[in-house]
């Protein structure tokens, strides 16, 4: 399992380049895709999720589908049209070819908006991996599907139909400390090359090893977690309460183990439904998602649990890849400032962790030797 949690790793770090705080939608869709489940991203126009749901679509070398879904849009739209041919002989049959019932990772901007006929043949498509219309019944190789809106919906049965993402993310606009860098990354207008290899089949092995995933050691916590969510007030049906083990399972396989530990239930958070709710979750679970990490997605498990341990892992693997590629230049030394400045507000000396601290140590070093002389 090394080899393909590494091709999946180089995969996300490539749809990262480029990405400014939305680094954690990326790692989100990894998610999702490897435990079967479904990601909903709320956030207002001009966010940044349909680029970053495209970048990892295209590091993966899946098929993909993306469609800004409107009040009047045809379900043909999405599915295919009719064939005439068949048509003709009074059986209604869609030609599928490149629409979403072919498609491995899909993006549906503004989900919401879609019509009755589009949003239980969706249903069909997210829960049972089927395409139904007519006498077509074909089985989808859809990963995951991610459903974009700039808010949750009001009306209980699109509520209904949104309980089918299991996962959410909520996206405001860039943080201000990071802005520079959006203008910077924006004016270079850059995009990541598309992957030469198809990184999708190292994805389906992870996701196989993520069914088989051993959780006897974390049920008991999540059952306390689950208690403590709905004191709390928030809603959780009993499906999304089994199904969040999908995540914590996947979140070990991307990680390269056979087994779950604490460490992988920074995903719980992720299951509330709404912003509020969230945030509710990161309060009430906090002493059981304090050490939590992930290797693998270490900007989503450091947003999503808000623990000490999370941020010294993203802060260690941010220092080393900017170690790697950092050079003589006066952005280059800016950028270092910048992620001394984080490592040194969040950690005392005494209590920083091995790793973050040699890596404190280097980039010290390199601003020393790009020191003016006296």
């Amino acid at each position: 399992m090394e080899v393909e949690v590494k091709r999946v790793r180089t995969a996300i770090g490539r749809a990262q380049k480029g990405l400014v705080d939305r680094e954690s939608i990326a790692e989100a869709v990894v998610l999702c895709a490897v435990a079967g489940e479904h990601l909903l991203v709320i956030g207002p126009p001009g966010t940044g999720k349909s680029e970053a749901v495209r970048r990892v679509a295209e590091q993966l070398g899946g098929r993909y589908f993306e469609y800004l879904v409107g009040r009047f849009t045809e379900p043909n739209e999405l599915f295919g049209p009719i064939d005439l041919r068949r048509l003709r002989e009074g059986v209604v049959e869609v030609e599928t070819a490149g629409m979403l019932p072919e498609a491995e990772v899909a993006f549906l901007d503004e989900v919401f908006l879609g019509s009755t006929a589009i949003l239980n043949t969706l249903l069909g498509m997210l829960n049972e991996r089927v395409f139904r219309r007519g006498r077509t019944a074909l089985p989808v190789a859809l990963r995951v599907c991610v459903g974009a809106s700039n808010a949750l919906p009001d009306d209980p049965a699109l509520a209904a139909f949104a309980d089918r993402f299991l996962a959410r993310v909520f996206l405001d606009g860039v943080a201000d400390m990071r802005l520079e860098e959006l203008l910077e990354v924006g004016w270079a207008g850059e995009r990541p090359k598309p992957a030469t290899e198809r990184p999708l089949d190292a994805l389906d092995a992870l996701a196989e090893a993520a069914r088989a995933c051993d959780l006897r050691a974390v049920q008991p916590v999540v059952g306390q977690a689950v208690r403590r969510l709905r004191g709390a007030g928030i809603e959780l049906s009993d499906r999304r309460a089994v199904r969040s083990q999908r995540l914590i399972a996947a979140a070990a396989a991307l990680d390269g183990r056979s087994a779950a530990t604490p460490a992988d239930l920074w995903v719980l958070p992720m299951i509330a439904p709404t912003a509020d709710d969230q945030a509710t979750a990161q309060e009430v679970l906090a002493d059981l998602i304090a050490d939590a990490r992930s290797e693998a997605l270490v900007h989503a498990a450091e947003q999503f649990s808000r623990g000490r341990t999370a941020r010294a892992a993203r802060l260690t693997a941010t220092g080393r890849e900017l170690l790697e590629a950092v050079g003589d230049t006066p952005d280059d030394r800016l950028r270092v400032e910048a992620v001394l400045r984080e490592i040194d507000a969040g950690f005392a000396h005494s209590e920083m962790p091995e790793d973050l601290a040699l890596v404190r140590a280097r980039l010290t070093h390199v601003l020393d030797d790009q020191a003016p002389a006296a």
